[in-house]
């Protein structure tokens, strides 16, 4: 505990286990599933019953690696109680959805279709449905974000006046082969994580100016984007995001900074420096009252731990062992909406300069 009071080690870092946790049903055999979904159920003692995918040969290589089930799509949407984790891409969601039994569970991995249009299409299907669904919107429960939202709930920021998101890296797009020709790539499927903090920590903005494009070297739609949301004349709120920064690891970045009227946090965003591998995580927090900067201990990383608390919610959720869906599909809808607004300002034309006289 430093002079301030503020005791880094009381920062809430997980979320608890549900008491019976239901069998698993992922939908997608991506790398997502291999990297962070089964490893994050196994670490956590989740029973995951089998995959399906629609390329049955990539579905049973990833089953026999975890020793899992390859179900046929009838065989998958048949378990009974399951958990259904949707793992696919944005445009297949919604057939997926259609296919399930009605009232049952279901994570939907982000994001929540292509478009706005098709996240309504989905949200619509839920409700006819009576799906308990939620957004995987899992960077709300990696370690360092839910220690940052305990530390602004318990005051040791203030209030909340300014967001950077910075990020100069280089991503391996390649490792997402249905994004290479996708239409809408680094907003709608990278920089919605922040947009969907952001929102978390300080509500939906007023409006979004954004400009997102892509680069001479590759074929990607977008990879460099920057974004600044209106919180009218109190919050700053700003995104600077580069993946085509190739240059060596000296001088990229993945970094959040965070400023109160009384304290400030800093985050180094580990995992997408050298992805999928990643490097250490830092949350470090000048606290009201403090003389100096304060390293959080991390009791975990983004990959696997948030997708840990992500599943734990539902699963308690389903359960009635929590009272609230975190990012359920309705609040998910207002994500989306933010994206599709970023995306309606990088198409509007720019205000124009004056000519000299």
């Amino acid at each position: 505990m430093t002079e301030s009071g503020f005791d880094p080690a009381s920062l809430v870092q997980s979320w608890p286990k549900p008491s019976k946790p239901r069998p698993i049903v992922t939908f997608g055999a991506g790398s997502i599933v291999g990297d962070a979904h089964f490893p994050a159920y196994r670490k956590a003692g989740f029973p995951v019953a089998g995959l399906y995918d629609p390329d049955h040969a990539k579905a049973e290589k990833l089953a026999s690696q975890w020793g899992v089930t390859a179900f046929t799509l009838e065989e998958a949407a048949a378990v009974e109680g399951a958990i259904f984790d949707l793992a696919t891409p944005p445009t297949r969601h919604a057939d997926v959805l259609k296919a399930l039994p009605d009232g049952t569970v279901a994570l939907i991995q982000k994001p929540m279709g292509g478009n706005l249009a098709e996240a309504t299409a989905i949200l619509e299907i839920c409700r006819s449905k009576k799906l308990q669904a939620a957004v995987n919107f899992q960077g709300r429960f990696a370690p360092m974000m839910l220690a940052l939202k305990d530390a602004i709930a318990k005051g040791w920021l203030g209030e909340i006046v300014d967001f950077d998101a910075w990020l100069a890296l280089a991503t391996p797009w390649e490792l997402w082969e249905f994004l290479l020709k996708a239409p809408r790539v680094e907003i709608a499927m990278h920089s919605i994580h922040y947009l969907d903090l952001i929102r978390q920590l300080l509500g939906d903005p007023r409006g979004v100016h954004a400009k997102t494009l892509g680069h001479p070297n590759h074929a990607v739609a977008q990879t460099r984007t920057s974004a600044i949301l209106d919180y009218g004349d109190t919050v700053r709120c700003a995104l600077s995001i580069n993946h085509d920064h190739k240059f060596g690891r000296r001088h990229q970045a993945s970094e959040f900074r965070i400023c109160g009227t009384e304290g400030a946090a800093y985050l180094k965003l580990g995992l997408n420096l050298d992805y999928p591998r990643g490097e250490p995580e830092v949350l470090e927090i000048y606290p009201k009252g403090g003389t100096d900067w304060v390293a959080v201990p991390l009791a975990g990383a983004w990959f696997p731990d948030a997708f840990v608390g992500r599943m734990a919610n539902v699963q308690r959720y389903a359960a009635g062992e929590d009272a609230t869906l975190i990012s359920p599909v309705e609040d998910a809808w207002s994500t989306m909406a933010l994206v599709e607004a970023a995306y309606q300002s990088n198409a509007a034309p720019a205000t124009p300069i004056a000519e000299r006289p």
